[in-house]
């Protein structure tokens, strides 16, 4: 949503302008990092408001470490928030993946160029042609996430930004 956006750049500058702050972690809400965008607002009238590339880019061009905490699903323009991140723990039930390829839509934000870039073309190709959901582990073995944990992400996640 438009909140979510606006609320991701507003957060983000804040602690890259405040020098108490030396990381930023990004986490979702209720077990779930983010399923991405609704698709019946596509169909709306263009609305005037912050597009998800820019804040994804915002995030990538950080001086601060971000790190993203990946409980659920990290879906379609969730994954690609936190293909932004410089860093990436999952919970071990977590998936990932760019579902929106299975309606005919290509990911916006530029996951088809940070993935690639990430884990390499043939695994990057069959994650963008097919809109498959990658398991944790596997995404842990094709080097899309950091580290894999059983118990709390949020908390993996802080301690990792402590260690960065």
């Amino acid at each position: 949503s438009l909140t979510v956006l606006q609320a991701l750049e507003d957060g983000l500058k804040k602690a890259d302008a405040d020098p108490s702050v030396k990381a930023v972690m990004i986490c979702g809400e209720n077990g779930k990092f983010s399923a991405g965008a609704d698709i019946r607002g596509f169909s709306s009238p263009k609305r005037l408001g912050i597009a998800l590339g820019p804040i994804v880019s915002l995030i990538e061009r950080s001086k601060k470490p971000v790190v993203a905490a990946i409980e659920g699903i990290a879906l379609g323009g969730g994954l690609e928030v936190a293909l932004g991140c410089h860093y990436r723990i999952a919970h071990v039930k977590a998936r990932m993946g760019l579902p929106e390829v299975t309606i005919g839509l290509l990911p916006g934000a530029e996951g088809t160029q940070r993935l690639p870039r990430l884990i390499g073309v043939p695994a990057a190709l069959d994650i963008i042609t097919t809109g498959r959901h990658i398991p944790a582990t596997e995404a842990l073995k094709l080097g899309l996430v950091d580290e894999v944990v059983e118990e709390n992400t949020i908390e993996a996640a802080i301690c990792l930004a402590n260690k960065v």
